[in-house]
């Protein structure tokens, strides 16, 4: 039993003094892309106002889905809010787009995915409580279920993995931050 410990050991050693500073980091970086880079940019885009001043001036929809309750009491009149929701809003905005294109080029990749988790945080909030989710128990969802494919705690957990794994390991060999740092 000892010898097939050593083994598998030996093997699984290996492999990971091998690929896990190098493929880990790129897989993780690669997941992010293909399922979350769209994402986050299609919803950052329905938040942009029209137009080249639609950068400054954000969309009706973004103050919906950033302070869906502000602005219901407000009538959905967005110059009812104040400057902090503007702001708000515009950081928001911004962050949908700049933190994942980080994440995707490797570039300040562990602020980038601090970020995300943080932004990942925010908006799962707001989905539940702000958005009313979580008096919906199929949004909300429930781990060691039958179900994985739950809107917040299933698919956002994924979210989170990926994410701490770059914060943790960095971008890996393929990425600006390495580049940067070999000069």
């Amino acid at each position: 039993m000892t010898a097939l410990i050593r083994l598998h050991d030996s093997i699984f050693d290996r492999l990971e003094a091998a690929f896990g500073p190098t493929l880990l980091p790129l897989l993780a970086r690669f997941t992010f892309a293909a399922t979350l880079l769209v994402y986050f940019w299609k919803s950052g885009l329905t938040k942009l106002g029209d137009g080249f001043a639609g950068l400054f001036s954000p969309s009706l929809g973004a103050y919906a889905q950033i302070f869906p309750k502000a602005m219901e009491a407000a009538g959905y009149d967005p110059s009812q809010l104040g400057t902090f929701h503007t702001l708000v809003v515009l950081a928001g905005t911004y962050a949908e787009f700049i933190l994942p294109l980080l994440i995707v080029i490797g570039f300040a990749t562990r602020l980038a995915a601090l970020g995300m988790i943080g932004f990942v945080v925010v908006q799962s909030l707001t989905d539940l409580f702000g958005h009313g989710g979580i008096e919906h128990a199929e949004t909300l969802g429930a781990w060691f279920d039958k179900t994985p494919d739950s809107l917040i705690l299933d698919q956002r957990l994924f979210w989170m993995v990926v994410l701490i794994t770059l914060v943790i390991k960095g971008a890996g060999p393929l990425s600006v931050d390495r580049f940067l740092s070999n000069r």
